[in-house]
């Protein structure tokens, strides 16, 4: 793998902190200093999850290309057919000797055997194993976000963290969860993060207007716009932070009987997802980060959703039931909510799309998998698991693909995170119960 270094015009700076530039073609932004021309951007990984499976009669893919056939639960995809490879088939072992929630989701990512009786012990996901790696060549290593808080509690003797973490840092250490959008961005873009809401952006114009002196009027514009999108971000944080709730709590009185909380949490879960996306982008931007999960809602998810108005209950939102509860239904409001996470993926993905980077976007420099951890949330089957990749990997994952590994030897998942892995050049010989990559990948 290349290392970068870190040079004095990558950053701009002011007093407490520390923000990356984005691709700029009149700067060695990735940290070479001996070439004359900007060198490749990197590959990112991002890796989103959604709890509870999926309508368990609309989550299929057909064909190739652009005619790509897609499932009602992918529809809101469709634009990115060509980028959008299909994965069937593939499980984890060990997943499935719990045979409940939170024995399916602790090792998501890693392929480990899980730990009972209310002990807390997995394994190192892949996406921390890149971290330790990859990740050295960022400010952040790696970025954990959620949009759902832990949860602390045991259900059938395993520990509900399970169901909370998708990414482990060591086998008994779950990566904290950054639920809050305000500190998310602090991580990335100050030296430490405060309570304080002060501008990133005052911290840094001095220095930004010393950079427009020295690069390209096209570069200029690009500056112009990046700049733009954080006081954006700024902005939709501030105004969370005056209505914000914690997201899974839903009020019994006319009138909350809590303190609202000061930490800036938007009540509306769409508008908390999107902003954890933009926040993510701005990451992968900035080359900050390289390594970022997302995890919309837990397994066992308490979320409702009162903003999207019901099939089933016409004139209503879909709030009359918690996720889990509603992924037992299995009916058109479920496949509402199927396609909500779904329009959030193609949120980012057309974010990252829009982002040039050389002669490729964001989205082709990207590895953007979503999963999650049984195929259908009413029967609990994890014969075979929801997966699905977007994004070119840096030219190395073609896209508009379905690969079906139903009745195949050998379909541990973990071998698709070999080859994710192998990807971003780190090549571990082996990977939870996977000893050798999936080729067609």
């Amino acid at each position: 793998m290349q290392k970068h270094q870190f040079v004095r015009r990558t950053f701009l700076r002011g007093i407490g902190v520390t923000m990356a530039l984005p691709w700029l073609e009149s700067m060695q932004v990735w940290g070479d200093e001996t070439k004359s021309a900007a060198s490749e951007a990197p590959v990112r990984l991002c890796v989103t999850f959604s709890g509870n499976g999926f309508h368990s009669k609309e989550w299929w893919a057909k064909g190739e290309g652009k005619s790509l056939e897609l499932g009602r639960v992918l529809e809101p995809l469709a634009d990115f057919r060509d980028k959008l490879l299909f994965v069937k088939g593939l499980y984890h072992e060990e997943a499935r000797k719990g045979n409940i929630h939170s024995s399916q989701t602790g090792n998501m990512l890693s392929g480990a055997p899980i730990a009972s009786g209310g002990a807390i012990r997995s394994g190192t996901s892949f996406d921390q194993l890149l971290a330790q790696t990859y990740g050295r060549s960022t400010k952040v290593p790696s970025l954990v976000l959620a949009c759902e808080k832990s949860n602390p509690s045991v259900h059938k003797n395993y520990s509900m963290l399970y169901s909370s973490h998708i990414s482990w840092s060591s086998p008994t250490t779950p990566t904290p969860l950054e639920l809050y959008p305000a500190l998310a961005f602090d991580r990335l873009f100050k030296d430490e993060a405060s309570p304080e809401d002060k501008s990133v952006l005052d911290a840094v114009l001095a220095d930004a207007q010393d950079l427009r002196r020295s690069i390209s009027s096209g570069d200029q514009r690009k500056l112009d716009e990046y700049l733009d999108s954080v006081r954006e971000v700024e902005k939709r944080i501030e105004n969370a932070g005056k209505r914000g709730e914690l997201q899974g709590w839903r009020p019994t009185f006319d009138k909350p009987n809590i303190q609202r909380p000061t930490d800036g949490v938007p009540q509306d879960i769409v508008e908390h997802m999107k902003l954890m996306c933009d926040i993510l982008v701005l990451g992968f931007q900035t080359d900050t980060t390289r390594i970022t999960t997302l995890k919309l809602n837990n397994d066992h998810s308490a979320l409702r959703f009162p903003n999207v108005p019901s099939v089933q209950q016409p004139g209503h939102g879909i709030d009359y039931m918690i996720h889990h509860l509603l992924s037992h239904s299995d009916g058109e409001d479920y496949l509402k909510v199927n396609q909500l996470f779904m329009e959030q993926l193609a949120y980012l993905a057309r974010k990252l799309d829009s982002i040039q980077e050389g002669s490729r976007t964001l989205l082709d420099n990207t590895m953007l998998m979503h999963c999650s951890s049984m195929m259908a949330g009413a029967k609990h089957d994890n014969d075979q698991l929801p997966v699905i990749l977007l994004g070119g990997g840096g030219g190395r994952l073609p896209g508009g693909r379905v690969l079906d590994y139903k009745d195949k030897p050998d379909r541990q998942l973990c071998r698709l995170f070999l080859s994710m892995m192998d990807k971003m050049d780190v090549h571990p010989q082996t990977f939870g119960d996977a000893k050798t990559m999936l080729e067609e990948v």
